[in-house]
């Protein structure tokens, strides 16, 4: 997810032309605070990678600034807006239902049985219920 051609070069670096001003690094993004619809949740601690598609499934969100530093699971498209300048990430959720959502540890497997739980308890659809990927095992994840 690099935005720049070079190693060295920040997007601010090259003409507006030839970068999308959307697309960040992930150690960019790692830190940045995520701002629930009553409070500050915490922040982004790392990203969880489907090991088949490569796509980004899940934040990890570190909520130790408030709440016993629980980690917790978010989809990146449950974000509702990004502040590049900011860096902040805003979610439609409250602080409540974070608080209760399942916590995620390195030694919790993301399974379908845990994915469910975690789409169930927020309340969203599943992406795999979307014909993504309906009838195939779900592949393992990696933490990035």
């Amino acid at each position: 997810m690099l935005a720049a051609r070079e190693w060295n070069e920040t997007p601010a670096d090259l003409p507006d032309q030839s970068c999308d001003c959307h697309l960040r690094s992930a150690n960019e993004v790692r830190g940045y605070h995520i701002q629930g619809t009553d409070q500050a949740i915490g922040h982004v601690e790392d990203f969880i990678v489907d090991d088949e598609t490569w796509a980004i499934r899940y934040l990890v969100i570190d909520t130790s600034n408030w709440w016993l530093g629980k980690r917790v699971l978010i989809a990146p498209h449950w974000a509702t807006t990004v502040s590049w300048e900011q860096k902040n990430v805003c979610v439609g959720l409250n602080r409540e239902t974070i608080k209760e959502s399942p916590e995620w540890s390195e030694r919790t497997a993301i399974n379908r049985d845990y994915e469910t739980r975690l789409y169930k308890h927020y309340g969203r659809p599943a992406y795999w219920d979307d014909g993504e990927r309906r009838a195939r095992v779900p592949p393992p994840h990696h933490h990035a």
